[in-house]
Protein backbone atom coordinates (compact mmCIF):
# COMPACT_ATOMS: atom_id res chain seq x y z
CA UNK A 1 0.00 0.00 0.00
CA UNK A 2 1.00 3.58 -0.64
CA UNK A 3 0.62 5.22 2.75
CA UNK A 4 0.54 8.93 3.59
CA UNK A 5 0.64 10.25 7.14
CA UNK A 6 -1.35 13.45 7.66
CA UNK A 7 -0.38 15.50 10.72
CA UNK A 8 -3.12 17.92 11.73
CA UNK A 9 -1.32 21.00 13.06
CA UNK A 10 -3.66 23.89 12.29
CA UNK A 11 -4.90 24.71 15.79
CA UNK A 12 -4.12 27.67 18.02
CA UNK A 13 -3.46 25.70 21.23
CA UNK A 14 -4.89 28.41 23.48
CA UNK A 15 -4.92 26.22 26.61
CA UNK A 16 -1.21 25.41 26.43
CA UNK A 17 0.06 28.62 27.99
CA UNK A 18 2.46 29.15 25.07
CA UNK A 19 2.89 32.49 23.33
CA UNK A 20 2.05 30.95 19.95
CA UNK A 21 0.49 27.75 18.57
CA UNK A 22 1.61 24.90 20.82
CA UNK A 23 2.52 22.62 17.91
CA UNK A 24 5.44 24.94 17.17
CA UNK A 25 6.48 25.44 20.81
CA UNK A 26 9.88 23.99 21.76
CA UNK A 27 9.90 20.55 23.33
CA UNK A 28 13.34 19.26 24.34
CA UNK A 29 15.09 21.46 21.80
CA UNK A 30 12.81 21.08 18.77
CA UNK A 31 9.33 22.16 17.79
CA UNK A 32 6.72 19.78 19.17
CA UNK A 33 5.43 19.13 15.65
CA UNK A 34 8.90 17.98 14.55
CA UNK A 35 8.85 15.00 16.92
CA UNK A 36 5.88 13.25 15.32
CA UNK A 37 6.92 14.36 11.83
CA UNK A 38 10.34 12.74 12.10
CA UNK A 39 8.96 9.59 13.73
CA UNK A 40 6.39 9.08 10.96
CA UNK A 41 8.83 10.02 8.18
CA UNK A 42 11.34 7.47 9.48
CA UNK A 43 8.83 4.60 9.55
CA UNK A 44 9.62 2.20 6.69
CA UNK A 45 5.96 1.60 5.82
CA UNK A 46 5.06 5.28 5.46
CA UNK A 47 5.78 6.82 2.06
CA UNK A 48 5.00 10.47 2.70
CA UNK A 49 4.19 12.87 5.53
CA UNK A 50 1.88 15.82 4.93
CA UNK A 51 1.38 18.62 7.46
CA UNK A 52 -1.87 20.57 7.66
CA UNK A 53 -1.28 24.00 9.17
CA UNK A 54 -3.38 27.06 9.84
CA UNK A 55 -3.43 30.17 7.68
CA UNK A 56 -0.46 32.39 8.52
CA UNK A 57 1.60 29.57 10.04
CA UNK A 58 3.87 29.06 7.02
CA UNK A 59 6.85 30.86 8.56
CA UNK A 60 6.58 28.81 11.76
CA UNK A 61 6.53 25.60 9.72
CA UNK A 62 9.49 26.74 7.63
CA UNK A 63 11.51 27.31 10.80
CA UNK A 64 10.52 23.97 12.33
CA UNK A 65 10.50 21.73 9.24
CA UNK A 66 11.96 23.48 6.17
CA UNK A 67 11.38 20.53 3.83
CA UNK A 68 7.87 19.56 4.94
CA UNK A 69 5.06 19.36 2.40
CA UNK A 70 1.99 21.17 3.70
CA UNK A 71 -1.52 22.40 2.97
CA UNK A 72 -3.63 25.03 4.71
CA UNK A 73 -6.40 23.59 6.87
CA UNK A 74 -9.76 24.89 8.05
CA UNK A 75 -11.27 26.32 11.21
CA UNK A 76 -12.31 22.89 12.54
CA UNK A 77 -10.28 19.69 12.79
CA UNK A 78 -12.41 17.71 10.33
CA UNK A 79 -12.01 20.53 7.79
CA UNK A 80 -8.23 20.30 8.14
CA UNK A 81 -8.28 16.53 7.66
CA UNK A 82 -10.43 16.99 4.53
CA UNK A 83 -7.89 19.50 3.19
CA UNK A 84 -5.15 16.93 3.66
CA UNK A 85 -7.16 14.15 2.04
CA UNK A 86 -7.79 16.35 -1.00
CA UNK A 87 -4.09 16.25 -1.93
CA UNK A 88 -3.47 12.56 -1.16
CA UNK A 89 -5.10 11.07 -4.27
CA UNK A 90 -2.25 8.60 -4.83
CA UNK A 91 -2.40 7.14 -1.30
CA UNK A 92 -4.12 3.82 -0.70
CA UNK A 93 -4.20 4.44 3.02
CA UNK A 94 -3.70 7.38 5.35
CA UNK A 95 -2.71 7.84 8.96
CA UNK A 96 -4.28 10.88 10.58
CA UNK A 97 -2.34 12.18 13.56
CA UNK A 98 -2.65 15.12 15.94
CA UNK A 99 0.50 17.25 16.30
CA UNK A 100 -0.30 17.58 20.02
CA UNK A 101 0.78 13.94 20.45
CA UNK A 102 4.50 14.33 19.76
CA UNK A 103 5.77 10.80 20.34
CA UNK A 104 4.72 8.04 17.93
CA UNK A 105 5.98 4.52 18.71
CA UNK A 106 6.69 2.52 15.55
CA UNK A 107 5.02 -0.53 17.07
CA UNK A 108 1.68 1.29 17.24
CA UNK A 109 1.99 2.33 13.59
CA UNK A 110 2.63 -1.29 12.62
CA UNK A 111 -0.45 -2.48 14.50
CA UNK A 112 -2.62 0.14 12.81
CA UNK A 113 -1.40 -0.67 9.30
CA UNK A 114 -1.73 -4.43 9.87
CA UNK A 115 -5.35 -3.96 10.98
CA UNK A 116 -6.21 -2.43 7.58
CA UNK A 117 -5.92 -5.91 6.06
CA UNK A 118 -9.37 -6.67 7.48
CA UNK A 119 -10.92 -3.31 8.40
CA UNK A 120 -11.74 0.07 6.92
CA UNK A 121 -9.88 1.78 9.72
CA UNK A 122 -8.04 1.27 12.98
CA UNK A 123 -7.48 3.40 16.08
CA UNK A 124 -5.11 2.98 19.04
CA UNK A 125 -6.81 2.79 22.43
CA UNK A 126 -5.93 2.41 26.10
CA UNK A 127 -8.11 1.08 28.93
CA UNK A 128 -9.56 3.53 31.42
CA UNK A 129 -7.84 3.16 34.81
CA UNK A 130 -9.72 5.78 36.83
CA UNK A 131 -13.14 5.43 38.41
CA UNK A 132 -15.65 7.36 36.30
CA UNK A 133 -18.69 9.20 37.58
CA UNK A 134 -21.50 11.01 35.81
CA UNK A 135 -22.20 14.63 36.78
CA UNK A 136 -25.35 13.40 38.55
CA UNK A 137 -23.17 11.21 40.77
CA UNK A 138 -23.88 7.91 39.04
CA UNK A 139 -20.86 5.65 38.65
CA UNK A 140 -20.02 4.67 35.08
CA UNK A 141 -18.69 1.18 34.39
CA UNK A 142 -15.16 1.60 33.09
CA UNK A 143 -14.51 -1.98 31.92
CA UNK A 144 -16.00 -1.54 28.42
CA UNK A 145 -14.54 1.96 27.93
CA UNK A 146 -11.35 2.86 26.10
CA UNK A 147 -9.38 6.09 25.61
CA UNK A 148 -8.85 6.85 21.93
CA UNK A 149 -5.51 8.14 20.64
CA UNK A 150 -3.95 9.03 17.31
CA UNK A 151 -2.62 8.28 14.75
CA UNK A 152 -5.69 6.64 13.26
CA UNK A 153 -5.34 4.59 10.08
CA UNK A 154 -7.88 4.30 7.24
CA UNK A 155 -8.23 3.18 3.69
CA UNK A 156 -8.18 6.57 2.01
CA UNK A 157 -11.30 5.96 -0.07
CA UNK A 158 -13.32 4.98 3.02
CA UNK A 159 -12.25 8.07 4.95
CA UNK A 160 -12.78 10.40 2.02
CA UNK A 161 -16.28 9.03 1.51
CA UNK A 162 -17.04 9.50 5.21
CA UNK A 163 -15.91 13.13 5.08
CA UNK A 164 -17.90 13.89 1.93
CA UNK A 165 -21.11 12.43 3.36
CA UNK A 166 -20.88 13.68 6.95
CA UNK A 167 -23.81 15.89 7.91
CA UNK A 168 -23.86 15.91 11.69
CA UNK A 169 -22.22 18.16 14.27
CA UNK A 170 -18.45 18.61 14.20
CA UNK A 171 -17.01 15.10 14.72
CA UNK A 172 -14.51 14.44 17.48
CA UNK A 173 -12.43 12.06 15.39
CA UNK A 174 -12.31 10.40 11.98
CA UNK A 175 -13.24 6.93 13.21
CA UNK A 176 -16.63 8.30 14.28
CA UNK A 177 -17.27 9.42 10.70
CA UNK A 178 -16.28 6.08 9.17
CA UNK A 179 -18.47 4.15 11.61
CA UNK A 180 -21.42 6.41 10.77
CA UNK A 181 -21.38 4.94 7.24
CA UNK A 182 -21.18 1.38 8.53
CA UNK A 183 -17.43 1.06 8.16
CA UNK A 184 -15.50 -1.31 10.39
CA UNK A 185 -12.88 0.25 12.68
CA UNK A 186 -10.53 -1.98 14.63
CA UNK A 187 -9.25 -1.12 18.10
CA UNK A 188 -5.53 -1.82 18.55
CA UNK A 189 -3.31 -1.45 21.57
CA UNK A 190 -2.20 2.16 22.09
CA UNK A 191 0.73 3.47 24.08
CA UNK A 192 1.28 5.84 27.00
CA UNK A 193 3.85 7.67 24.86
CA UNK A 194 0.93 8.93 22.75
CA UNK A 195 -0.43 11.09 25.56
CA UNK A 196 -1.67 14.47 24.35
CA UNK A 197 0.05 17.76 25.25
CA UNK A 198 -2.68 20.27 26.09
CA UNK A 199 -1.87 22.26 29.24
CA UNK A 200 1.34 23.97 30.43
CA UNK A 201 2.20 21.13 32.81
CA UNK A 202 1.94 18.64 29.95
CA UNK A 203 5.12 20.04 28.37
CA UNK A 204 7.19 19.09 31.43
CA UNK A 205 5.54 15.67 31.52
CA UNK A 206 6.30 15.15 27.83
CA UNK A 207 9.97 16.01 28.29
CA UNK A 208 10.12 13.56 31.20
CA UNK A 209 8.83 10.80 28.89
CA UNK A 210 11.58 11.36 26.36
CA UNK A 211 14.48 9.94 28.33
CA UNK A 212 17.99 11.21 27.61
CA UNK A 213 21.21 9.40 26.92
CA UNK A 214 24.61 10.83 27.74
CA UNK A 215 27.32 10.70 25.09
CA UNK A 216 30.97 11.71 25.17
CA UNK A 217 33.53 11.99 22.40
CA UNK A 218 37.08 13.23 22.07
CA UNK A 219 38.80 15.56 19.63
CA UNK A 220 42.45 16.25 18.87
CA UNK A 221 44.21 18.84 16.73
CA UNK A 222 47.67 20.26 16.16
CA UNK A 223 49.03 23.28 14.29
CA UNK A 224 52.48 24.56 13.54
CA UNK A 225 53.86 27.73 15.15
CA UNK A 226 55.20 30.25 12.66
CA UNK A 227 56.48 33.80 12.60
CA UNK A 228 54.11 36.50 11.38
CA UNK A 229 50.90 34.74 12.50
CA UNK A 230 48.42 35.68 15.22
CA UNK A 231 48.00 33.23 18.08
CA UNK A 232 44.36 32.34 18.71
CA UNK A 233 43.64 29.81 21.44
CA UNK A 234 40.23 29.02 22.85
CA UNK A 235 38.73 31.94 20.96
CA UNK A 236 41.16 34.39 22.61
CA UNK A 237 43.91 36.38 20.87
CA UNK A 238 47.08 35.84 22.92
CA UNK A 239 50.14 38.08 22.62
CA UNK A 240 53.07 35.92 21.46
CA UNK A 241 56.03 36.22 19.12
CA UNK A 242 54.60 33.44 16.93
CA UNK A 243 51.14 32.28 15.90
CA UNK A 244 49.54 29.10 14.64
CA UNK A 245 49.47 28.40 10.92
CA UNK A 246 46.41 26.95 9.24
CA UNK A 247 43.73 27.57 6.64
CA UNK A 248 41.41 29.27 9.17
CA UNK A 249 42.66 31.16 12.21
CA UNK A 250 44.20 27.81 13.27
CA UNK A 251 42.69 27.91 16.77
CA UNK A 252 43.82 24.45 17.75
CA UNK A 253 41.77 24.50 20.97
CA UNK A 254 38.45 25.30 19.29
CA UNK A 255 39.20 22.80 16.53
CA UNK A 256 39.69 20.02 19.07
CA UNK A 257 36.46 20.91 20.87
CA UNK A 258 34.59 21.12 17.55
CA UNK A 259 35.71 17.61 16.61
CA UNK A 260 34.70 16.35 20.04
CA UNK A 261 31.20 17.83 19.76
CA UNK A 262 30.78 16.50 16.22
CA UNK A 263 31.90 13.10 17.45
CA UNK A 264 29.08 12.88 19.98
CA UNK A 265 26.56 12.68 17.14
CA UNK A 266 28.82 10.78 14.71
CA UNK A 267 28.83 13.77 12.35
CA UNK A 268 32.37 13.44 11.04
CA UNK A 269 35.09 15.96 11.78
CA UNK A 270 35.70 19.64 11.19
CA UNK A 271 37.05 19.00 7.69
CA UNK A 272 33.80 17.28 6.72
CA UNK A 273 31.86 20.49 7.29
CA UNK A 274 34.51 23.13 6.51
CA UNK A 275 36.88 21.83 3.88
CA UNK A 276 40.41 23.28 4.09
CA UNK A 277 40.46 23.56 0.29
CA UNK A 278 37.51 25.96 0.28
CA UNK A 279 38.78 29.56 0.03
CA UNK A 280 35.69 30.70 1.92
CA UNK A 281 37.25 29.50 5.17
CA UNK A 282 40.70 31.06 4.68
CA UNK A 283 41.45 33.00 7.86
CA UNK A 284 37.96 32.26 9.22
CA UNK A 285 37.25 32.59 12.92
CA UNK A 286 37.06 29.10 14.41
CA UNK A 287 34.26 30.09 16.74
CA UNK A 288 31.78 29.67 13.90
CA UNK A 289 32.91 26.05 13.47
CA UNK A 290 32.18 25.29 17.10
CA UNK A 291 28.83 27.11 16.99
CA UNK A 292 27.88 25.01 13.95
CA UNK A 293 28.70 21.79 15.80
CA UNK A 294 26.57 22.93 18.76
CA UNK A 295 23.67 23.73 16.40
CA UNK A 296 23.85 20.21 14.92
CA UNK A 297 23.50 18.75 18.40
CA UNK A 298 20.59 21.07 19.20
CA UNK A 299 18.88 20.11 15.92
CA UNK A 300 18.78 16.56 17.30
CA UNK A 301 17.08 17.84 20.45
CA UNK A 302 20.30 17.58 22.47
CA UNK A 303 22.57 19.97 24.30
CA UNK A 304 26.24 20.17 25.18
CA UNK A 305 26.62 19.80 28.95
CA UNK A 306 30.38 19.81 29.61
CA UNK A 307 33.71 20.34 27.84
CA UNK A 308 37.19 19.43 29.03
CA UNK A 309 40.12 20.94 27.09
CA UNK A 310 43.85 20.27 27.49
CA UNK A 311 46.34 22.48 25.63
CA UNK A 312 49.86 21.09 25.16
CA UNK A 313 52.65 23.62 24.66
CA UNK A 314 55.85 25.01 26.20
CA UNK A 315 54.80 28.60 25.59
CA UNK A 316 52.88 30.80 26.01
CA UNK A 317 51.62 30.34 29.54
CA UNK A 318 47.93 29.42 29.45
CA UNK A 319 47.07 30.26 33.05
CA UNK A 320 46.70 34.04 32.58
CA UNK A 321 44.21 33.46 29.73
CA UNK A 322 42.24 30.55 31.17
CA UNK A 323 39.27 32.58 32.42
CA UNK A 324 38.91 34.41 29.09
CA UNK A 325 39.00 31.08 27.24
CA UNK A 326 36.36 29.59 29.52
CA UNK A 327 34.11 32.59 28.97
CA UNK A 328 34.48 32.50 25.18
CA UNK A 329 34.00 28.74 24.87
CA UNK A 330 31.03 28.93 27.24
CA UNK A 331 29.45 31.65 25.10
CA UNK A 332 29.90 29.56 21.94
CA UNK A 333 28.38 26.46 23.54
CA UNK A 334 25.79 28.23 25.72
CA UNK A 335 27.45 26.84 28.84
CA UNK A 336 28.27 28.43 32.21
CA UNK A 337 32.00 28.71 32.83
CA UNK A 338 31.93 26.03 35.53
CA UNK A 339 31.06 23.55 32.77
CA UNK A 340 34.10 24.49 30.70
CA UNK A 341 37.38 23.01 31.89
CA UNK A 342 40.57 24.48 30.43
CA UNK A 343 43.89 22.88 31.38
CA UNK A 344 47.43 23.14 30.09
CA UNK A 345 50.47 20.90 30.18
CA UNK A 346 53.94 20.67 28.71
CA UNK A 347 55.56 17.62 27.20
CA UNK A 348 58.75 18.07 29.20
CA UNK A 349 60.48 19.48 26.11
CA UNK A 350 59.86 16.24 24.22
CA UNK A 351 58.46 16.10 20.71
CA UNK A 352 57.36 18.95 18.46
CA UNK A 353 55.50 20.73 21.25
CA UNK A 354 58.52 20.42 23.52
CA UNK A 355 60.71 21.96 20.84
CA UNK A 356 58.27 24.85 20.44
CA UNK A 357 57.40 23.88 16.86
CA UNK A 358 53.65 23.71 17.41
CA UNK A 359 50.74 23.48 19.81
CA UNK A 360 48.42 20.50 20.30
CA UNK A 361 45.03 20.31 21.97
CA UNK A 362 42.85 17.48 23.15
CA UNK A 363 39.19 17.85 24.14
CA UNK A 364 36.35 15.76 25.48
CA UNK A 365 32.75 16.91 25.01
CA UNK A 366 29.72 15.52 26.81
CA UNK A 367 26.17 15.98 25.58
CA UNK A 368 22.68 14.91 26.51
CA UNK A 369 20.64 13.61 23.61
CA UNK A 370 17.08 12.35 23.49
CA UNK A 371 17.21 8.58 23.37
CA UNK A 372 15.41 6.27 20.95
CA UNK A 373 12.69 8.88 20.32
CA UNK A 374 15.16 11.18 18.55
Amino acid sequence: MQITAIIVAAGAGTRSGQTGPKQFAPLAGRAMLAWSYHALAAHPRIDEVLVVIGAGQQVLLQEALPQARYVIGGAARHESVAAGLAVCERADAVLVHDAARPFVPATVVDRLIDALDHHDGAVPVLPVADTLVHTDGTLVAREPLRRVQTPQAFHRAALQRAHSQWSGDAPTDDAQMVRALGGSVALVQGDQMLEKVTYPADFAAAEARIGYETRSASGFDVHRLEDGEELWLGGVLIPHHQGLSGHSDADVALHAITDAVLGTIAAGDIGTHFRPSDPKWKGAESGQFLAHARELVEARGGRVTFVDLTIMCEAPKIGPHRAAMQARIGALLDLPVDRVSVKATTTERLGFTGRGEGIAAQAVATIQLPGALA
